[in-house]
């Protein structure tokens, strides 16, 4: 998608990042996509082997550049993730493919690349306690389904309850909105529902999927957010990180207003939000 190559063109533009605030991923390897997936899914991925059905299910056509794309979304949070361990905050340009599940891939997504980020600081002891943050307009069944009844990583989804997925997981704490809720009503039902998570989980570490999908100019999201909605929303869930002291991983997840220009001053505000609390 277009965005994903002027989103850091604008934050040049806008001053917010130079070259040197840039890194660039390498390929996750097997044994780390493997903490998350099945052995086998990773494999027929790999080798190009997915039944057909799956591939269907997917909605891509299966290629190996496709695959290279994936495992470096992956590779890219996981770098992310010590980037954000160091300095507070990080984002992955691009990422936040939560309808990938432990042995499927689905709604365009093959390799879920939080929840691989996930499991790896977990095997690695870089965290003891993560939340999972997903306000995609969609609900992150794929990584619930990864984490079901986890005992360390918590996840917490927002997402407007007769979208997409039609069949929902079960989150550890799922919030079905309805359609057309505007910015006031949604705001408050985050604050109301997020703030007691934090002081459930009490995490170390947090992982944020930053939709901006939630947009009222959204083609295919339904619900009425503003672009100061969506920026506050960015705000609550900031500021509870810092309240914890918790590193925060953000991947950028859906946008499909019609005008591209939305989309990425949607996901810019993102960044820029992080940013001015960061850099407090």
């Amino acid at each position: 998608m277009a965005k994903y190559e002027l989103i850091p063109e604008q934050l040049m533009h806008e001053g917010l990042a130079g070259h040197e605030n840039f890194f660039e991923p390498v390929m996750a390897d097997r044994e780390t996509l493997c903490l998350a997936h099945d052995p086998h899914y990773v494999d027929q991925l790999l080798d190009l082997t997915l039944d057909p059905k799956m591939v269907r299910r997917i909605g891509l056509a299966l290629s190996e550049s496709l695959i290279i794309r994936e495992r470096l979304l992956v590779d890219g949070t996981i770098k992310a993730c010590h980037y954000a361990q160091q300095y507070g905050v990080a984002f992955n340009g691009a990422g936040g493919t939560h309808h990938a599940g432990r042995d499927y891939g689905e709604g365009f997504c093959l390799l879920n690349d939080q929840a691989v980020a996930a499991a790896y600081l977990l095997s690695n002891q870089k965290a003891k306690r993560i939340l999972m943050v997903d306000l995609d307009v969609h609900q992150g069944n794929g990584t619930a389904h990864i984490f079901r009844d986890h005992p360390d990583i918590f996840t917490f989804s927002m997402h407007g309850e007769k979208n997409y997925p039609f069949v929902k997981e079960q989150s550890h704490k799922d919030l079905g909105l309805e359609d057309g809720i505007g910015d006031g009503d949604y705001l408050t039902e985050l604050e109301k529902h997020l703030v007691p998570v934090f002081e459930q989980v009490k995490p170390d570490f947090v992982f944020y999927q930053a939709g901006v999908d939630v947009l009222a100019t959204d083609k295919l999201g339904k619900l009425g957010l503003s672009l100061d909605g969506c920026r506050r929303r960015d705000e609550i869930v900031f500021q509870l990180c810092r309240a914890y002291q918790a590193p925060v991983q953000v991947s950028m997840g859906g946008g499909y207003s019609t005008v591209l220009r939305h989309i990425v001053d949607a996901h810019v505000s993102t960044y820029r939000t992080a940013i001015q609390l960061y850099a407090l």
